[in-house]
């Protein structure tokens, strides 16, 4: 065997590419902490940076500024990561919500699903103000605000929508009454 063969492969068999890379780690690492807040979420991103790059390592290694060439990578990832939490929603805890139920939400359900059951009864105008009032709290003067339209016009339309939304509950009520019977 000649003394320029390799008998062993694993010393040297890291490409061009992950020396460019690894040689950079350090400092996207600190940048990353910067960017990302936490050291889990700057490791994360560091490591999609390197999926990113290492789909098309000739770019890198052909790039003048290797450095702003992975940091550009490096904040991609970490605004995707951002977009990602952002667009999460967060669901309530049962616990804290003061759910003290056994039935695991599907009481909470058939209430989400009557209460849509009941809104589709009602034109969109005063189920738009019924919504914004009695069920996310703003006031008369800000659901009017929302819908563009006068005061006097929104609180007209939530009293004729309870005015509705009470007689279909009595009929609701009077109909599951006569079922029974």
């Amino acid at each position: 065997m000649a003394p320029h063969e390799k008998t062993d492969a694993a010393p040297d068999s890291r490409s061009p590419f992950d020396d460019l890379f690894c040689g950079l780690l350090p400092r996207l690492y600190r940048r990353a902490v910067m960017l990302a807040g936490t050291r889990q979420s700057a490791e994360d991103a560091v490591h999609e940076a390197y999926l990113k790059l290492v789909a098309r390592p000739e770019r890198l290694l052909a790039h003048p500024e290797p450095y702003a060439y992975a940091f550009s990578a490096l904040l991609s990832a970490v605004r995707d990561a951002h977009r990602k939490e952002v667009r999460q929603v967060l669901v309530d805890d049962p616990d804290a919500a003061g759910v003290s139920g056994w039935d695991g939400g599907v009481e909470r359900r058939q209430g989400e699903l009557e209460t849509l059951r009941l809104l589709s009864r009602l034109s969109a105008r005063q189920a738009g103000v019924v919504i914004l009032v009695d069920l996310d709290g703003y006031t008369i003067d800000q659901a009017a605000r929302i819908m563009k339209v006068h005061r006097g016009t929104a609180a007209r339309h939530r009293t004729r929508a309870l005015d509705s939304l009470r007689t279909l509950l009595v009929e609701t009520k009077e109909g599951g009454r006569h079922e029974q019977a």
